[in-house]
């Protein structure tokens, strides 16, 4: 009986999972990566790495550029957003998904309310590649960073 519960968990989360994923709504924060003990959900910290995502990011179709300062071991990062003129960046995190460096970053500004960025890092091509969330528009975009 032990077990159901555990089961029950694991289901909530992958279906949490896949409404990340999900386009046309506001996107989610990440959700912290569980590893189980007994019947128990632990979280840990993000997968190492990180520092592959240290740089200065240009996306491609555009002027706005995403600077990843530092990221902590913890996964916050330390970040700012230009276009051209500095965005205020409310939260900005880093973990893995999948065996997936991803990097989830949030706006807030008077044009940008909610604005989110959900970026996954391809090491074959060196870019961050995934979504912008436009928050006043109720619009999801790919979008697509190479490092400058």
């Amino acid at each position: 009986m032990k077990r159901a519960p555990l089961a029950f968990a694991m289901a909530l989360l992958t279906i949490g999972a896949a409404a990340c994923r999900t386009r046309g709504g506001e996107p989610t924060a990440p959700a912290a990566t569980t590893t189980t003990t007994g019947t128990t959900a632990i979280a840990k910290p993000a997968a190492a790495g990180f520092d592959k995502l240290v740089a200065r990011w240009l996306r491609e179709d555009g002027g706005y550029v995403l600077e990843i300062r530092t990221i902590s071991a913890d996964g916050k990062a330390d970040a700012s957003y230009y276009n051209p003129r500095p965005i205020n960046v409310a939260k900005a995190e880093a973990f893995s998904e999948n065996g997936a460096l991803t990097l989830f970053v949030e706006l807030r500004a008077p044009n940008y309310p909610g604005s989110t960025y959900r970026l996954v890092y391809d090491p074959a091509n060196d870019t961050l590649v995934g979504t912008y969330f436009q928050a006043l528009q109720k619009q999801t975009f790919d979008v697509s960073f190479v490092r400058r």
